[in-house]
Formats: C-alpha cells, sequence, structure tokens
C-alpha cells in the first residue's frame, strides 16, 4: 500500500470525503479486481465483497447498476423484471463511457451517467463491505445501510438460485 492514491481513487476519495461518513480508500500493490483477489487483501470472506456491475437496458440504454454479494452470481432476468426491461451484459466501452471507470475497478458511486441502482438482498445481513474505488487495486470499506444510503439503490433479490 502507498500513501498517494492513483487519480481514479482520489476522486472516490474525495467523493466518500464530501459524504462524511469517514470512509478511507486503500490501494494495494495486488489487484482486487475479482472478489476473490479483494477478499484476499483486505482479508475478509468473499460475500463481503459488494462488486459494482454494469448492465445495459436493452430498450432505453441506460446504466443498470447492480451491485451483489462477490458469492453470487447475478439473475439478468430478475434485474430485468425488477426494472421492467430486458438488460444485456454491457461492454468495456460502455461501461467506461457510463461510469467514468475500467471494469475491475468500477465504484457504486461516481459514476458519470447516474444509473439505475439494485443491491443484493444478500448484503444486508453482513456487518461490513469493501466495495471498488476507481482501480483495479482500490477498495474502501463501508456498512451495507451506507451503501444504500450512498446509491440511493433499491435493495432485492438478484442472485441466481
Amino acid at each position: 500500500m502507498s500513501g498517494a492514491l492513483s487519480p481514479s481513487a482520489r476522486r472516490i476519495q474525495d467523493l466518500l470525503d464530501s459524504l462524511g461518513f469517514g470512509h478511507r480508500v486503500v490501494e494495494h500493490e495486488g489487484s482486487t479486481r475479482t472478489s476473490e483477489d479483494a477478499a484476499a487483501a483486505v482479508g475478509c470472506d468473499v460475500a463481503q465483497i459488494a462488486k459494482s456491475l454494469i448492465f445495459r437496458a436493452k430498450e432505453t440504454a441506460r446504466p443498470v447498476l447492480v451491485i451483489a454479494s462477490g458469492a453470487n452470481r447475478v439473475d439478468e432476468k430478475a434485474v430485468g423484471r425488477l426494472i421492467g426491461e430486458k438488460i444485456e451484459r454491457a461492454d468495456p466501452e460502455f461501461v467506461r463511457e457510463s461510469t467514468g471507470f475500467a471494469i475491475g475497478g468500477v465504484p457504486p458511486i461516481g459514476h458519470a451517467v447516474p444509473p439505475l441502482v439494485l443491491i443484493d438482498a444478500d448484503l444486508m445481513a453482513l456487518d461490513a463491505l469493501w466495495a471498488a474505488a476507481g482501480t483495479p487495486n482500490a477498495v474502501f470499506r463501508l456498512t451495507p445501510d451506507e451503501l444504500v444510503r450512498i446509491t440511493g439503490g433499491r435493495v432485492d433479490v438478484v442472485r441466481k438460485s
């Protein structure tokens, strides 16, 4: 871990500071790109990783952010039912254009285009979560309630059974 944050991680730290929760972005030497990597880096269970996945609404082309437990796979059909239109996986260009971040470092906040946000109900049972902070090796810690407050997301079942 180094002292100075990269520009993308600094953007998230500044946004977190403006929200007043006292969260700290931590950049690791190794990757936190996957849920497994992130859990190993911070010493938590993979379920505590709040992974930010961007989908594209098929009809409106609106970005849809699903914040899922690192232990879960997203049920895309369920997400489509919840938002009232089918979704498709977003390509890297759409992710970067709509969020301002590259895949593997997409945070739950600070997106270029405000997304429709769904939060995995399984995250709500945990004490602490870790989310990406703008780069594939930066994360920050927060509670499930804080995640809901800072994203304005709707909590629902998005996990594939």
